[in-house]
């Protein structure tokens, strides 16, 4: 034992040392309540730990020499200094850049920065902490919101084991009991009889329409409705991959990271017709984007011309002296027009054309927005 300029104490005798080549194990006093074991050995980087007892540091010493005399040893240096939060950061820098839905993955990983786990180191994040975080979750979000937040975490632990040198992490959500997801939808856009009349009114479309404030929602709903597009083709639409003489629009990456053409309907020409610029043609489209605005603009500006339609449709319902329609312009979501377009686009196409059209590369979960009413395949009987 010796003492160095410092007052430290110092415990230089080589443990479990295989050859004078080979410094394994040292040890230090740092201070009245720390302990640093360091290990050194030919062939791997230099390994320190402090621990609040010499036992604890021996014990951890054996333990790294174990495995590196087997050969499986991975450094953890980086795991137990990156806290949860640095990491979440480092994946949103780098990562999320490159995902389609970068949008909604910043917004889950927000979600991660707040929570107390962020603080803690990511060797530190056990199973059990993300299982309580789930529980937690499911007393307030759907289990589609809360399976979401799951699979974002477990892509970022991946990430950093194969990638960012943090092998010796396990991926915590890996072991966590996932939440049952029952999101499958039947959602089909209705009309619905006036009060005081036997006529049909306008349908839920129609008054979502002429309720929003935005000039561009309606004929985004248009084409969404016609041409089965998902809420991102439609906000990504350039108008050089637009033909509207071949009526055709070229999707050149989609969700499912394929390429795909859409066949337009003579109502979705008439709308990009009308958007086109002044002065352009239309065999001679210009360049540039279509629509000018983000994906969740888009499904605010749905949201609130919804509510607003579902207002003043209750107040025409009062006035009448009638009661109104409970399903009547509620739980409608902008991707329910993809939905109703699906089910429109089955009364013309085969199942094999209609996937070329939706982009769905598995029957299965194409028919998951097929939904025809129980009336349409009754005619079909006759």
């Amino acid at each position: 034992m010796q003492i160095n300029a410092c007052g430290d104490y110092l415990d230089l005798t080589p443990q479990f040392c295989h050859s004078q080549e080979e410094l394994m194990a040292t040890f230090r006093k740092r201070g009245p309540y720390q302990w640093e074991a360091q290990i050194r050995r030919r062939g791997y980087p230099a390994t320190s730990k402090t621990f609040e007892t010499k036992a604890e540091a021996e014990a951890w010493s054996a333990m790294i020499e174990s495995e590196m005399s087997r050969g499986v040893w991975v450094s953890r240096s980086q795991a137990e200094s990156t806290t949860l939060h640095q990491l979440l950061e480092r994946y949103e820098r780098e990562v999320v850049p490159t995902k389609k839905g970068h949008t909604q993955e910043r917004s889950v990983l927000s979600v991660w920065r707040s929570t107390a786990l962020a603080r803690r180191t990511v060797a530190g994040v056990r199973s059990t902490d993300v299982a309580a975080l789930r529980d937690e979750w499911l007393r307030s979000y759907k289990a589609a919101t809360v399976l979401r937040r799951l699979s974002v975490l477990s892509h970022v632990f991946n990430v950093a084991r194969r990638e960012w040198g943090m092998e010796s992490v396990g991926n915590p959500v890996e072991l966590v009991r996932k939440p049952t997801v029952n999101n499958a939808r039947s959602r089909r856009l209705a009309a619905i009889a006036e009060a005081g009349s036997n006529t049909l009114a306008k349908g839920e479309l129609d008054r979502v329409i002429a309720s929003t404030e935005s000039t561009t929602l309606p004929a985004i709903v248009r084409l969404a409705v016609e041409t089965a597009m998902r809420r991102s083709e439609i906000v990504g639409l350039r108008w050089e991959h637009i033909d509207l003489t071949r009526r055709v629009a070229h999707l050149p990456a989609t969700k499912n990271g394929s390429s795909r053409n859409v066949p337009l309907s003579g109502a979705a020409v008439e709308v990009l017709a009308n958007l086109l610029p002044t002065g352009a043609q239309v065999n001679r489209a210009p360049g540039g984007r279509v629509f000018h605005l983000r994906d969740d603009a888009v499904t605010r500006a749905f949201e609130r011309a919804v509510a607003r339609a579902r207002h003043e449709y209750e107040s025409e319902c009062r006035m009448a002296g009638l009661p109104a329609d409970a399903t009547f312009l509620t739980n409608l979501r902008f991707h329910d027009l993809r939905h109703e377009a699906t089910s429109r686009l089955a009364d013309v196409y085969q199942l094999h054309e209609l996937s070329k059209v939706t982009g769905h590369k598995d029957p299965r979960m194409l028919l998951r927005y097929y939904h025809p009413s129980a009336e349409d395949l009754a005619r079909r009987l006759l």
